[in-house]
């Protein structure tokens, strides 16, 4: 293997570098007045306390779970099916999920600096807020890719030495190699599952509470310093939306660059690298993509206070993705040989180069897609505030209405991605289309935090009691991470859904089945009870918010019942039980919708066997996709909608503000939206992968030969149940 590849680690490092020195720039700005340090005090308090409390679970699931995973590597099979892995797997795993909190880490800390921050800089300029809320979210986007980056490069390498040194990318020795990685990912996604479901169940109990008793019953703004749960709310949009989206993307990352390794491990062909080039490229384009974001954030600026923040964060974004468009020909070009074949599929280096730009124009169109749908101003969300005008029963129609419209073209996209990645390079384009697409996470990511920082931001001079004109540059930057929020989200369920299917092929191949025939009941049965999952799934996160806000209320109500002077401002409420609350009712909550998505994937493939599990799989990712979609733009439309009461807003010919009654009506609707959109909804990219991984990961022991095709969902056909049994 050649020297190139410890440029992979190396990028990571440059990124982590990138990260250290703006974390230190955010660290030096001005943090405001001493009441608005004693506000974000509470915040980063809250935060740390509810990661502490998350941590603690996760260690008593992670370790039993290293341990098993330790033992199932022990195992050899039989001399018909070896099972190639290791004990070292049980490692992999564990340094997975330590690096995917960290990410999510990273990003929390600088958050609940940049917040207050962003508050003080808001008083100068609205230039100067961008400025720093945009780099406190740089930080996370470059943080997470960095880790990923270093973590999946150094793991390789170091595999490599141990189990592989000197053979070829196609033998059995390169297999152990990458299906012990395979580990890493497992770890890194089961994390964001638990991180993701647990901070969103938080947040959005504890903004249903401050929604539905501040604003519709005290008439109080949810930020005002009288509502009780108000700094839970802020909590909540740094352990759900930066930290709960900072382990959910450094998962994606790390699974998308897995799948197409696991494929290209496939690959023979004859290069100057040792034949390693297909397993190379995904990483160097990852490295070559962070790059690219790096340098992309220097030119998300603004000259003025008319200046469009939206257009500002579009030119970061595209430069990126422009970056990453050039430099991925020359990397394809110089490293992969003219002809590469996998199973059947000859295609040219300049075909993965194809597949690669299909990627980036999936990406793209994603994020389009999704801003037209979630966007003040567009028809979906103006449509919803007409709706408002009737009452809260309409608006909740209009929100279904958007959510379920927003499905078809990214549908339709998606579909045409995976048809022409295919055509260009069969199933190592549909992976490699992914791999170009997740390029630019950074960027992605940190115009993705920027919004929480922003909303936290508002919330402190709210709370804080600023002059009008910092919460109206505030609420400027809240308004369009709104929107960055959704297309963050429409951006990483496409890159899921290509993930996914690489995913699938990869444990199609480990697992010996060449097909999944839906014709047989068993397989038809998984495809059906796949599709129910992501139903359950959302089920159980949906209530769980429910179950929590309703604690929260009913706290929120105590408080102004009991506490004389809340509302006249002599007296202080008890922020800290609304933070227990939510800290209690999130860690309670989130276990049983994370057990379904690692144990479901578990029994079905050891009792009904790999190609029941491909049906299952099947019916997960597409109702998975679909379910995320959906969930999420409705949320994020209904949240717009909204938000333009705020300006003031025209239907039947009368202008109606905040307090209004369709003011009301949008209120509820963003109140039912919330958990969609940031609970459910973006939880579902994590599931669909997170499945997929563990099945690939269990592949091995459910392998069947070619002679078991037959009969491949018979449990005794598993390798590791024939050990078993010829041991006793």
């Amino acid at each position: 293997m050649n020297q190139i590849v410890y440029l992979v680690p190396a990028f990571g490092l440059v990124g982590l570098l990138y990260t250290a020195w703006k974390f230190n720039w955010v660290s030096k700005q001005d943090a405001g007045n001493e009441k608005m340090q004693e506000l974000a005090g509470y915040i980063a308090d809250g935060a740390i306390a509810f990661l502490k409390a998350e941590w603690k679970i996760l260690t008593y699931f992670a370790i039993p779970t290293a341990i098993l995973l330790a033992w199932l590597g022990s195992q050899e099979g039989t001399p018909d099916n070896p099972i190639h892995s290791s004990p070292l797997i049980a490692v992999a795993f564990l340094i997975g999920a330590v690096f995917s909190a960290t990410a999510g880490y990273i990003g929390m800390i600088v958050a609940t600096k940049a917040n207050v921050r962003t508050a003080e800089a808001a008083r100068t300029s609205l230039a100067k807020a961008l400025n720093v809320s945009f780099t406190g979210g740089s930080v996370m986007g470059m943080g997470v890719a960095g880790l990923a980056i270093l973590g999946l490069g150094g793991l390789f390498i170091a595999f490599y030495q141990i189990f592989a040194q000197g053979q070829a990318l196609t033998s059995v020795e390169m297999k152990t190699a990458i299906e012990v990685l395979a580990g890493f990912s497992l770890g890194a996604e089961s994390i964001a599952l638990f991180a993701r479901v647990g901070g969103g169940i938080y947040t959005k109990a504890a903004d249903v509470g401050a929604d539905l008793v501040g604003k519709v019953e005290a008439g109080i703004p949810e930020d005002d310093v009288r509502n009780p749960a108000t700094i839970a709310d802020n909590v909540g949009d740094n352990v759900g939306d930066v930290a709960g989206m900072g382990a959910d993307l450094f998962g994606s990352y790390v699974a998308t660059i897995l799948a197409t390794m696991v494929l290209g491990q496939e690959i023979s062909v004859t290069d100057n690298y040792g034949g390693f080039s297909p397993v190379l490229l995904p990483m160097l384009i990852a490295g070559v993509g962070l790059l690219a974001s790096l340098v992309s954030t220097f030119f998300v600026r603004i000259s003025s206070e008319t200046s469009s923040v939206q257009n500002a964060l579009n030119v970061g974004n595209y430069t990126s993705i422009a970056i990453t468009f050039v430099t991925s020909y020359f990397l394809v070009k110089n490293i992969l040989p003219e002809y590469l074949t996998l199973r059947g599929t000859t295609f040219t280096s300049m075909d993965v180069f194809y597949a690669i730009i299909v990627g980036l124009v999936v990406g793209t169109l994603m994020s389009i897609i999704t801003e037209y749908y979630t966007a003040m101003g567009k028809r979906p969300v103006d449509s919803i505030v007409q709706k408002s005008g009737t009452g809260h029963a309409t608006n909740i129609i209009g929100g279904l209405a958007v959510g379920m419209e927003s499905t078809v073209l990214p549908i339709l996209v998606l579909a045409a991605g995976i048809i022409g990645s295919y055509h260009f390079a069969g199933i190592y384009g549909v992976s490699i289309a992914a791999a170009g697409m997740m390029a630019t996470t950074a960027m992605q990511l940190a115009i993705d935090a920027f919004g929480p920082i922003a909303d936290n931001a508002g919330g402190i001079a709210e709370m804080a009691q600023l002059p009008s004109e910092v919460r109206d540059r505030t609420d400027n930057l809240d308004a369009v991470g709104n929107t960055t929020a959704a297309t963050g989200k429409g951006f990483a369920i496409a890159s899921a859904a290509l993930t996914s299917l690489a995913l699938f092929a990869a444990f199609v191949g480990i697992a010996g089945i060449s097909h999944i025939d839906i014709y047989k009941a068993d397989v038809l049965a998984g495809l059906f009870v796949g599709g129910m999952i992501p139903f359950i799934f959302s089920a159980l996160c949906i209530s769980a918010v429910g179950k929590a806000a309703m604690e929260m209320v009913n706290e929120v109500r105590r408080q102004f019942r009991e506490i004389p002077g809340i509302m006249e401002y002599k007296a202080k409420p008890e922020y800290e039980k609304c933070v227990a609350i939510s800290t209690e009712a999130s860690i309670r909550q989130m276990i049983l919708p994370g057990a379904i998505a690692l144990t479901v994937p578990v029994i079905v493939g050891f009792t009904m066997g790999p190609e029941v599990l491909g049906g299952l799989l099947a019916g997960v990712t597409v109702s998975g996709v679909l379910m995320g979609i959906f969930q999420s733009n409705a949320g994020g439309a209904w949240d717009n909608a909204k938000k333009s009461f705020e300006k003031g807003v025209l239907i039947d010919g009368q202008t109606y503000k905040k307090g209004s009654e369709p003011h009301k009506a949008a209120v509820t609707g963003d109140t039912v939206g919330d958990p969609f959109k940031d609970t459910s909804g973006p939880s579902m990219n994590i599931l669909i992968k997170l499945m997929s991984i563990v099945s690939l990961v269990i592949a091995p022991y459910i392998h069947v030969g070619d002679n078991d095709h037959a009969s491949a969902t018979k449990m005794e056909k598993a390798p590791i149940v024939k050990a078993i049994v010829a041991k006793k």
